[in-house]
């Protein structure tokens, strides 16, 4: 989604470093690996020290604001963050915009700290409860959104359907890969080589439209 700007409107990314607004490894990896070409050079939340602001958005698009502009502001560079969720048509499309909250480990279950296992598992087990026939049909989104330290911003949606699988396969990919299986492919995102999977993820799909608009 271009937010209503027109393409004349879109400000334009100059080279130079660019704080990834994210202290998810994973994450950052994978965005690094698409920006690389364009000469910028990234730089994540983590690496400067900047704090985490609270995810308190009831969308992909406030929660990514929110962490841009948080890390625009406290390092004086423009800022990209990433919100992106795994939805479940027949849980609702849930988790959503809370799908890290249900890897979040509760003191009794050792926490602080995530565990994904047990997230995909929360997943199926509620897909069990729904019986043999439930839909199994699932979606990533993914939502960036750019933000200047003058508070200029812009945000970029991408999505890519698939159906999930049990038990979880593949070591590579982070958070709920090992359960997606993209359409028209029978591996997981986790299974698939990383360059395979840049080539047709959620954030793939949003980057490209960042990229057609800011470079």
């Amino acid at each position: 989604m271009d937010m209503g700007y027109s393409m004349a409107m879109h400000r334009k990314l100059a080279p130079g470093k660019l704080v990834i607004a994210s202290h998810n490894a994973g994450k950052v990896r994978e965005i690094r690996a698409l920006l690389e070409p364009f000469g910028i050079e990234p730089v994540s939340a983590s690496d400067l020290g900047l704090p985490e602001p609270e995810e308190t958005g009831t969308t992909f698009a406030e929660n990514a604001l929110l962490k841009a502009h948080a890390a625009a502001q406290g390092s004086g560079l423009p800022a990209l963050a990433d919100d992106s969720g795994l939805c479940v048509a027949a849980l609702g499309d849930a988790p959503g915009v809370y799908t890290a909250d249900w890897a979040e480990k509760q003191p009794f279950e050792g926490g602080p700290g995530r565990d994904w296992y047990m997230a995909m598992g929360k997943v199926e087990g509620k897909l069990a409860e729904l019986g043999p026939d439930a839909d199994r049909s699932a979606w990533f989104i993914c939502t960036l959104a750019l933000v200047w330290p003058d508070g200029h911003e812009e945000v970029f949606e991408g999505r890519v359907n698939g159906t999930l699988a049990w038990p979880p396969r593949g070591r590579m990919g982070f958070g709920y890969d090992p359960v997606f299986v993209p359409l028209g492919r029978t591996q997981s995102f986790a299974e698939l080589d990383p360059a395979e999977k840049h080539a047709i993820s959620h954030r793939a799909d949003a980057f490209r439209k960042l990229v057609a608009a800011v470079f």
